[in-house]
């Protein structure tokens, strides 16, 4: 499980693209989304850079790290 970091993260609307862009990028994936927070916890098989790409192209900057 990855958790990642997002900027610019502040309405709901905001989390249901970031999850969208989750997974576009990994449909297989499972993401908590915690808007308080701004953060999304992820598990995923795929590459963990290949969410943080897909999060950025959605207009939100980001950072992951293993939890």
């Amino acid at each position: 499980m990855y958790e990642f970091e997002i900027q610019n993260m502040t309405c709901g609307h905001c989390a249901s693209n970031v999850e969208k862009a989750i997974k576009n990028a990994d449909p297989e994936a499972s993401a908590s989304i915690d808007l308080a927070a701004r953060t999304a916890k992820v598990e995923t098989r795929s590459d963990p850079a290949a969410i943080k790409t897909a999060i950025e192209k959605a207009g939100y900057p980001c950072s992951f790290k293993r939890v």
